[in-house]
């Protein structure tokens, strides 16, 4: 680039330097200033740099200028995301399953661009869950643009609905093609979900968005407005265990006072808990969605926990047990 055009840029040059080299903890001097400008080919004097300064404010630049003994040194204040908030999303991204690896790296270089140089450090020592499970579908990224623009516009989806073989093959769940109304989108069980009224069965389903291939946004209006007027996504996601959908019921269940907290991470502090029969434990009755996972849910949380009812999941749940106890013999 001639070098007048570099200069027509210096403006950018200097932003760019500011935000790269500067934060709270590191400021520069106006000859040090002057000297990374020079890498680019830009020439600026003393006087010069101080009405660019005010001319990066005026842009909304948080320049401050601070005195150190004779000298008067430059630095960024506030940025769109500070140090923590940034850390905090280099661990959300970094951790979560439902993004791939190589977004994740994509994603977090673009994070730190935001930081200084000396601030990216920081982010880079951030990243500490390495090796974990990540999702191998580069394509969800699409599917949930897709989504998005559908509910936007309106609009019903169509699209295949994938599932896994012993051969780790992705192969369609079914031949026909799924058509629904997509109302919502949620994040639950470290999973990206596509809350939707299907029509034809008119009920409310879910589907993990990494399972959904091929999307296409149909001309047809959504259906079930009526159904998501009164619709709560906090408690649908509660009662559905792992997001695996069964029949709603309410269940009483017994626990140890020590286990209170348990219930009040999963169901919220809304629920009612009262005292039990039995001194050191309380009671409680909850709507979930019956389903394996539930009844798993409740065996892992071991001898402290009791379902007292209704009957038939009582019933339901012993006769799980006694399958395991034959699946694993005497």
């Amino acid at each position: 680039m001639p070098k007048g055009k570099r200069q027509k840029m210096k403006l950018y040059y200097l932003a760019k330097i500011m935000l790269q080299k500067t934060d709270d903890e590191h400021g520069l001097g106006i000859m040090q200033i002057k000297k990374l400008l020079e890498e680019y080919d830009i020439t600026a004097d003393r006087k010069c740099l101080y009405d660019d300064m005010d001319a990066l404010r005026e842009m909304g630049l948080d320049i401050i200028c601070e005195r150190e003994g004779r000298d008067y040194f430059y630095h960024v204040g506030s940025k769109h995301f500070d140090i923590a908030e940034l850390k905090l999303l280099v661990d959300a991204i970094q951790s979560s399953k439902f993004i791939t690896a190589r977004k994740s790296d994509d994603l977090i270089k673009k994070l730190t661009g935001m930081a200084s140089e000396y601030e990216a450090e920081q982010l880079k020592r951030q990243v500490t869950v390495r090796g974990r499970v990540k999702n191998m579908n580069e394509s969800i990224y699409y599917s949930v643009d897709d989504v998005h623009r559908a509910i936007a516009e309106n609009h019903k989806i169509k699209f295949e609905y994938m599932k896994w073989t012993p051969d780790k093959e992705l192969v369609k769940r079914r031949d026909e093609s799924y058509v629904v109304s997509p109302w919502a989108l949620t994040w639950d069980d470290e999973n990206y979900y596509l809350i939707a009224y299907d029509e034809a069965a008119d009920i409310i389903k879910h589907f993990r968005v990494d399972k959904i291939k091929k999307v296409n946004v149909l001309d047809e209006p959504r259906a079930g407005r009526s159904r998501f007027r009164e619709f709560d996504l906090a408690k649908y996601a509660k009662m559905n265990f792992g997001m695996f959908g069964g029949e709603t019921v309410n269940v009483k269940i017994a626990f140890a006072d020590e286990m209170a907290g348990v219930f009040i991470d999963r169901f919220g502090r809304e629920i009612t808990i009262r005292p039990s029969k039995t001194k050191g434990w309380s009671e409680t009755s909850v709507d979930v969605c019956m389903s394996d996972q539930f009844l798993g849910w409740i065996f892992a949380l071991g001898p402290k926990v009791k379902i007292l009812g209704p009957k038939n999941v009582v019933k339901v749940f012993r006769s799980e047990l006694e399958d395991r106890l034959q699946m694993y013999g005497k």
